[in-house]
């Protein structure tokens, strides 16, 4: 979101002076080298009739401008603090440890300041997010056949009815009717583009989203449909190979993703989304072309909607179809993105 900018003398010399303290408030553009930079970078400084400032890098990317190497403006957005990387990981590790608001303070923590942290990030607070954990690890264990008072006792619950009313609302349904649903974890990865949702199963990803698509919600509700599948904050072993590779591809080092993917769509969504992931990285191609080479040359419209649904970002590439006179069009991710994804592929990232 855009943000009123300080004044411009002001900006230029906080430019100036590599002023650490502007970091996130503007960013600025060269004219007289096409990039864009932050207020700290240490680069040769430009004239100041030279200079453009943006309240955002997609601002400078939707106006022409590259990101700068030295200063990397693109670097992932929303990067967890190590506080919270330390909480998420007890948490993992230790699921029946309940923490307390008196232990964040034990640790030099503020309450207030983690469960906003958590409600911005994950949609749910500190202690929604370790409750969503211990229901998370009890659906695993009846799914593999432990009996519901088990698993409400062995995740630390003191009552079956607590246990019970806390596993409704999360799952959706009572414990004793879950044992053949899909359970699919949720965690944010971060990229140069900003943080993202991937969703995993025991096969393997099967969501990969921006966390301000307009449609994140909708998406979450159709591949948990087409699985049968519950939705829960969660590890996989799938995330970090899935992070590790995001990142190689970002520094221009992967053109190709080698982690589990499973699909979830109709019949027609998936021969559509195979066929997106045999389009060479740096390369395009139109809708038309795409319906083509399914052999569905007047179902153009058709095609489209399916690249619109997928829900794999980047591992399965809709942004590389653009229309039969090489706009862009039609990218959930958002256009800014798409140019970024296309400039990247054909090395002007």
């Amino acid at each position: 979101m855009s943000h009123t900018l300080p004044d411009e003398d002001r900006m230029y010399r906080a430019l100036l002076e590599s002023d650490s303290s502007f970091e996130g408030v503007f960013f600025v553009g060269v004219r007289t080298t096409g990039i864009f930079c932050r207020p700290s970078c240490h680069a040769r400084k430009p004239k100041r009739k030279n200079v453009r400032f943006y309240p955002s890098a997609k601002a400078a990317l939707q106006d022409g401008f590259r990101p700068c190497q030295l200063c990397r403006p693109m670097e992932p957005a929303g990067t967890a603090p190590g506080w919270a990387r330390k909480l998420i990981q007890t948490m993992h590790e230790n699921p029946d440890e309940r923490i307390r608001d008196a232990d964040l303070r034990d640790q030099g923590l503020d309450p207030a300041t983690v469960r906003r942290w958590f409600r911005k990030y994950h949609g749910m607070t500190f202690q929604g997010y370790q409750r969503a954990i211990r229901i998370s690890r009890a659906f695993g264990t009846i799914r593999q056949g432990e009996t519901v008072v088990r698993a409400a006792f062995d995740s630390g619950y003191d009552s079956l009815s607590g246990f019970s009313d806390s596993f409704r609302k999360l799952v959706g349904r009572p414990p004793s009717s879950s044992a053949e649903r899909t359970l699919i974890h949720v965690s944010r990865l971060t990229t140069p583009l900003g943080p993202m949702f991937a969703g995993a199963t025991d096969g393997g990803i099967c969501l990969l989203e921006f966390t301000d698509r307009r449609m994140l919600e909708t998406q979450f509700k159709r591949v948990s449909s087409k699985l049968n599948a519950v939705v829960v904050p969660g590890d996989s072993p799938y995330f970090e190979k899935l992070q590790r590779e995001l990142d190689k591809y970002f520094d221009g080092n992967r053109r190709s993703f080698d982690v589990s993917l499973v699909l979830a769509g109709t019949s027609f969504q998936e021969t559509v989304w195979r066929e997106l992931m045999t389009i060479p990285y740096g390369s395009t191609r139109s809708y038309r072309g795409q319906a083509e080479r399914i052999g569905r040359a007047n179902a153009v419209r058709a095609v489209a909607r399916a690249n619109g649904d997928n829900r794999m970002s980047i591992l399965i590439p809709c942004h590389r179809v653009i229309g039969s006179d090489g706009a862009l069009t039609g990218y959930g991710g958002e256009l800014w993105r798409k140019r970024y994804l296309l400039d990247l592929e054909a090395g002007r990232g």
